[in-house]
């Protein structure tokens, strides 16, 4: 890790040359700003100070965040998270606690990762199966550094990581699931078009009326032979009212009565069971 020359003595080994220049350009020399910064108050001055100190420090934040490339991130925007970390650390630095970049560099990468858990899951998980997505993901990366070298078992990692199988599983399927599949997304090795929308059932709503049916079966048996052979004619041979009166010989106001009174009827059994079923 580099050293702030603010606190180095001259000519430590790993913080700078006899000419003055830093193991890294992007690690300035701004222990006078800082001193500035803790004395100044709130004012035009004062934003002057912090800004030339981003300014000064931000191409390490950028190099930060090109640490973290090919994740499913844009470089463009890890360095503007890289950037807000950077602007946290020179807000809280204390520089009688030692170097900045030491502070720094511990800052802006927990703010980094903290974009990726929080912000670039599809869907928000426990934050211990994020975690054990990330031990996973590094041990897999260690287990296959050389050429050549097989995909690790679920048993290795396990040995690797010290986590469980079931961890590892977990971890596994994380790895997997960082970002969602659309449902118009055209499934894998299929020449016929459908989509993952298609494969996904939908609520039948036939379900229901066989439900209500079996529920009034009771009631029906109940009602007297006439009012259950009006209702048949009605519902099941789909009888107009005036011909269900001709065949009876009743008025078609009678037959409206006693269909209304009959469905009433069974209703208020059904309920009734519902209602004693439940308390």
């Amino acid at each position: 890790m580099l050293t702030d020359m603010s606190t180095s003595r001259p000519g430590t080994p790993g913080t700078a040359t006899r000419t003055g220049r830093r193991s890294h350009d992007d690690a300035p020399e701004t222990a006078e700003l800082f001193a500035r910064l803790a004395v100044l108050d709130e004012g035009p001055e004062r934003d002057a100070v912090r800004d030339e100190l981003v300014a000064a420090w931000l191409p390490m934040a950028h190099r930060i965040a090109g640490r973290f490339r090919d994740r499913g991130e844009a470089v463009e925007d890890l360095r503007q998270v890289a950037a807000l970390g950077l602007v946290k650390a020179v807000d809280r630095y204390d520089p009688s606690r030692g170097a900045f970049e030491s502070y720094a560099v511990p800052t802006i990468t927990g703010e980094v990762k903290r974009h990726f858990r929080d912000r670039m899951w599809a869907l928000r998980v426990p934050r211990r199966v994020q975690e054990l997505r990330n031990r996973v993901r590094v041990a897999r990366r260690e287990l296959t550094q050389n050429p050549g070298s097989p995909e690790p078992t679920v048993a290795a990692l396990a040995e690797h990581t010290g986590l469980g199988e079931d961890e590892v599983a977990a971890g596994l399927e994380a790895l997997e699931s960082f970002s969602t599949l659309s449902l118009d997304a055209e499934l894998a090795g299929g020449d016929d078009g459908y989509s993952l929308a298609d494969t996904l059932g939908a609520t039948d709503t036939s379900y229901d009326v066989v439900v209500d049916r079996e529920a009034a079966k009771e009631g029906l048996r109940r009602l007297p032979e006439r009012e259950r052979a009006i209702l048949y004619m009605r519902f099941f041979e789909d009888m107009t009212q005036s011909r269900i009166a001709d065949q009876l010989g009743i008025s078609q106001m009678h037959v409206s009565r006693l269909i209304s009174r009959s469905c009433a009827r069974v209703r208020e059994e059904v309920l009734g069971r519902r209602s004693g079923g439940t308390a």
